[in-house]
């Protein structure tokens, strides 16, 4: 079996507890949301903030006015606060994006681990500061190294766009520690890749596919805040720009900043550009183009209302601008504001390295974030007083935090536990700023130039139709007095038609009156003949009864004739053949009696000589004369008596025949009888089918009560079975219920057994064998084991059937609890059996067909992974489909943890040799290397140790003689990419890719591919260069051991 690796699970749970806000002012309502409970809450000048004072305001807190259904206006502006809009709409959102780790993160690797988990199924980040400390922290959202631009826009910044659309002004800003990407998030032109394009370029884009320029306007400013002095990047001559701020209204205004207006994304990219070109960046230690100053996009958007847009208004707003505007009504504008601020990154001068003018700006970069997040502070506890004028920065950012502005913070922090100070600090400063809560407000004015274009163009557009109108009326009336004439002359030969045609209707009137009454006189005569035919008809029905029953005792007279006619034939056959009998018999008598005579001759001429003896014989001899006598006279009695009885019959035949000559006679004259026989008959034979008809109807009524009383009894037992398996499933959720309470919370669920142990070796390694790496390594493999114990005790109160039970349940958390702990099972090699033997192979397959969740297809793939570990369940595993749906899973998703889970299980698969033609038709070896497309190290890490177990596998049939033949990974590329990939910068990928290719070369028939490709090349660098003696002690023995190789090397020298 090949190296493999298992993975762990466990299932963690936070709630946060929502609050409210309100407010006092002029009809306005404040939204109800945000984390965290809410306390009383105070208004100074329109601005709300949880149980203090609103952002810039020195007062105390004054005691709140109850809320009043007025509102005042004037005639060219008003304002309202937004109860409806979108949920979350008043508190400020805050997300936290991880930087993928760069060149100095992976050469301090080994001295600095990562000091940051993401969990982005809770929208949890969890810091650690060592191995057994570590805090843990909830935001809006969560975006590990690999999340796309496009994402995050659409996730942080895109709800605040939208909002700005509406008519509310909005903020997104990025804050962080210098060199984690804030600049990258916001600003990225994305001139190569169009899918690199920052929040800035995104939020435009959606601003001018929203807008109008008809109706609507954008404009845009574009400066910096550098070393507390507002500079235009748009005109770098304009500098030191002041800030005004209105009195009545507070709003922040630039009056020496350049306005430009722009019409289409292009025209923003190019402004944007020039911006960034004067912006003030400099190379530090931290980061080569480290920006210097803080940059602010201000983008001014007005709109025109209209009707559909106007669904935030209340019914006293409508009925308000009705009697301010009168019968036209005045159109209105709303204008909003969107700020996009990228703030320079905090650092600390012993990292950076800054010194002379850079340690200047360092200076006053970390003095207005110092205030920035003394205001934040003040605002999130409640103070008092906040201390809005201690920076140029926090007096612009006036109207995000506090005010009535939407706003979303994105918090850049990198992976290095060597910067987990400022990373804690970033965290920290998100936490805060996550308990503000904003007082959206929507500001409209009326139009009234744009109503005074309109009246004018209206006035002239209803001049020119009075006009056209007067001409058309005078064209009308020519019209119509030419239509009247030719309607006067068409009436004049329209009624001399009319008067001929009366005198043809009246002649035809005439004519059509006289053949009605020839049509009378022949309907009455075809009436009399209807009578004479129905008095007919009527005694034809009589005839044809009495003929009916004439024909009926016909019938029955035939009968008995018939009868009576065989019963004499019989007998007189019978007769015929007893007289044939009687002259036999007294034939026979004749003869006796003719040798009785001869005898009694004979007798008589020795009876003298016998007189004594034959005394007795004479009279037993007269005896039988007397007796034969008898009989004969008898017989001639018996004869005479049936000569009589055949005369008898003989006249009865006569008489009989007589009969039957009549009835035929009869027979003959009743042909129509004999046709209303038949069809009596023919009624009689459909009368017989139509009653089998109805008897098989109720044969098959009666089966069909039968199948119903038998489906009615089935239906109740299934009622039964439903009753049981629901009080089942209801004993399976409260044993969940206690299984999500006894399963641990703090533990990483996307580690595996494979890698800890991996990591704990480098760990190891890296400390030289001292007290503090074995302790780390102790401390790790007790977590897991303790982990692993309470995954078993579960198991054992709750019991595995039960457990497998609720992988099919319709909750989609109850499956992803149920599936966790299955997964965490099948890492201990005692249990797999046991889980394949209760079914739970069968139910995580028929998961990965049937959920779409992508959290249970994760899982499942591992849990399928750590089962495959085992030579048995490959074989289970592969026949029945699994490497068929894992490489179906690959092709779907595009998660790198869902794809790291299939590729390891596909790995795993590929160390068994006997697998390996089967694996290969279900696609997985084609799957395996698709993944590679995911860019993803974890994954691609998979990928090399799958191709390795292959490869492993493949040499070793070799070796033995039992397989020969070119690789099967030949085929779908596998070679070129081992190739291309062999110097990658992970150390556990590199040496799977190396014992790839030495097992791959130890196959004669792959020597073609391997000097085609350049393999043979990358054989020499590894048995010279490779990290591993071992490795490179199998690369000169493959070396050697060909003959192909060996001949090519010689062929050079």
């Amino acid at each position: 079996m090949a190296s493999g690796m298992k993975y762990s699970y466990s299932s963690s749970s936070t709630t946060a507890a929502g609050g409210a806000l309100n407010t006092s002012g002029k009809f306005e309502r404040q939204p109800n949301h945000g984390h965290g409970s809410s306390s009383s809450s105070s208004s100074l000048s329109g601005v709300s903030v949880k149980g203090g004072v609103g952002f810039g305001q020195t007062h105390h807190p004054v005691r709140p006015k109850a809320p009043s259904s007025r509102r005042s206006v004037t005639p060219n502006s008003r304002t309202n606060s937004s109860s409806d809009c979108e949920e979350g709409s008043g508190r400020v959102r805050v997300a936290v994006r991880l930087r993928p780790k760069n060149a100095e993160d992976l050469i301090s690797y080994s001295d600095f681990s990562d000091c940051v988990e993401l969990q982005p199924e809770l929208k949890r980040l969890k810091l650690r500061k060592n191995n057994w400390s570590s805090e843990s922290y909830r935001f809006d959202e969560v975006f590990t190294e690999t999340a796309s631009q496009k994402r995050v826009y659409e996730v942080v910044a895109k709800p605040v766009v939208e909002s700005v659309l509406n008519g509310y002004n909005g903020t997104v800003m990025a804050y962080g520690q210098t060199g984690t990407g804030k600049t990258y998030t916001l600003g990225r032109l994305g001139k190569d890749d169009a899918s690199e394009r920052g929040i800035m370029a995104r939020a435009l884009e959606d601003i001018f596919s929203s807008t109008s320029p008809a109706f609507d306007s954008v404009e845009v400013s574009y400066f910096q805040l550098y070393m507390e002095s507002i500079q235009d990047m748009l005109a770098p001559e304009k500098i030191n720009i002041p800030i005004n701020e209105d009195p009545k209204t507070g709003e922040v205004s630039l009056p020496g900043a350049s306005v430009v207006k722009v019409q289409d994304l292009d025209q923003f990219l190019q402004l944007l550009q020039i911006g960034e070109a004067n912006r003030h960046a400099s190379n530090t230690k931290l980061n080569t183009e480290s920006s210097r100053s803080h940059a602010i996009l201000m983008v001014y958007i007005q709109r025109s209302v209209h009707e559909k847009v106007e669904d935030g208004n209340t019914c006293q707003e409508k009925a308000l601008r009705t009697t301010l505007s009168g019968r036209n009504a005045i159109p209105l504008m709303r204008k909003s504001k969107l700020l996009i601020v990228d703030l320079a990154g905090s650092e600390r001068i012993d990292k950076s390295g800054s010194e002379g003018h850079l340690l200047e700006e360092a200076k006053f970069i970390n003095l207005s974030l110092t205030s920035l997040g003394k205001c934040i502070n003040a605002l999130a506890e409640n103070s008092p007083h906040i201390p809005l004028r201690d920076s140029k920065l926090t007096r612009l950012l006036r109207d995000s935090f506090g005010g009535s502005a939407r706003t979303s913070l994105i918090i850049t922090i990198g992976p290095s536990a060597r910067h987990y100070a400022e990373t804690t600090s970033s965290v920290m400063f998100g936490q805060r700023a996550i308990k503000i809560v904003n007082v959206l407000k929507l500001k409209e004015e009326f139009d009234y130039e744009s109503l005074c274009r309109k009246l004018e163009n209206q006035v002239d557009f209803l001049t020119a139709e009075v006009e056209r109108k007067q001409k058309l009326r005078e064209d009308d009336k020519h019209e119509l007095e030419k239509q009247l004439r030719e309607c006067q002359e068409s009436f004049a030969e329209a009624k001399s038609n009319l008067i001929t045609r009366s005198e043809f209707l009246e002649e035809e009137n005439t004519r059509i009156e006289l053949e009605m009454k020839d049509l009378l006189n022949e309907l009455n005569r075809q009436k009399d003949q209807n009578d004479l035919m129905s008095e007919k008809v009527a005694q034809l029905e009589v005839n044809l009864k009495y003929n009916e029953q004439h024909q009926l005792e016909s019938s029955t007279y035939q009968k008995v004739l018939a009868d009576t006619t065989q019963m004499y034939e019989k007998k007189i056959a019978e007769l015929i053949k007893q007289l044939k009998d009687e002259h036999a018999h007294a034939e026979s008598v004749e003869e006796q009696l003719n040798k009785t005579k001869k005898l009694l001759n004979d007798s008589q001429k020795t009876i003298q000589q016998h007189e004594m003896e034959n005394s007795t014989y004479q009279k037993a001899l007269a005896d039988t004369i007397q007796m034969y006598e008898k009989k004969i006279a008898e017989l001639f009695k018996q004869m005479k008596d049936d000569h009589t009885r055949i005369e008898d019959l003989e006249e009865q035949l006569d008489l009989t025949k007589k009969l039957l000559s009549d009835h035929q006679n009869l027979m003959q004259g009743q042909k129509e009888i004999d046709e209303l026989g038949l069809k009596l008959q023919e009624m009689y034979g459909l009368h017989e089918q139509t009653l089998s008809e109805l008897q098989s109807l109720r044969s098959e009524h009666e089966d069909l009560s039968e199948d119903k009383a038998r489906l009615n009894g089935e239906l109740q037992a299934m009622r039964q079975r439903l009753l049981v398996e629901e009080k089942q499933r209801k004993t399976l959720e409260y044993e969940l219920v206690k299984l999500k309470k006894v399963v641990p919370e703090k533990e990483n669920v996307f580690e595996d057994k494979k890698l800890c142990m991996n990591e704990n070796t480098c760990k190891a390694s890296s400390t030289f064998g001292t007290p503090t790496g074995a302790q780390k390594t102790n401390s790790l493999r007790e977590t897991l084991s303790g982990q692993r114990a309470t995954i078993a005790k579960i198991c054992e109160e709750v019991g595995l059937e039960k457990i497998l039970q609720l992988l099919t349940s319709e909750e989609s958390d109850v499956q992803i609890h149920a599936v966790k702990v299955v997964a965490n099972l099948a890492a201990e090699d005692i249990n797999q059996e046991k889980i394949v033997e209760e079914g739970g192979l069968d139910a995580l397959l028929m998961l990965l067909r049937s959920s779409q969740n992508p959290t249970i297809l994760r899982v499942t793939s591992g849990a399928i992974a750590n089962l495959a570990m085992n030579e048995m369940n490959q074989g289970l595993i592969m026949s029945k489909g699994g490497a068929q749906l894992l490489a179906k899973i690959s092709s779907k998703t595009t998660d790198p943890q869902t794809l790291r889970m299939v590729a390891g299980a596909l790995a795993n698969l590929c160390g068994n040799e006997n697998l390996h033609m089967m694996l290969k038709e279900d696609g997985g070896i084609k799957a395996l290397l698709e993944m590679v497309g995911s860019g993803s190290n974890d994954v691609i890490a998979q990928i090399a140790r799958g191709l390795a177990n292959f490869a492993k596998c493949e040499s070793r049939g070799v070796n033995q003689g039992h397989r020969k033949g070119r690789s099967l990974l030949m085929e779908d590329g596998a070679l070129d990419w081992l190739i291309s990939n062999s110097n990658t910068t992970s150390t556990s990928t590199q040496r799977h890719i190396e014992l790839a290719l030495c097992h791959l070369a130890q196959n004669e028939d792959n020597a073609d591919d391997f000097i085609s490709t350049g393999g043979v090349k990358e054989l020499i660098r590894i048995s010279d260069e490779s990290g591993r003696e071992d490795i490179r002690n199998l690369a000169k023995k493959t070396l050697r051991s060909s003959r192909t190789f060996r001949t090519m090397q010689a062929d050079k020298c």
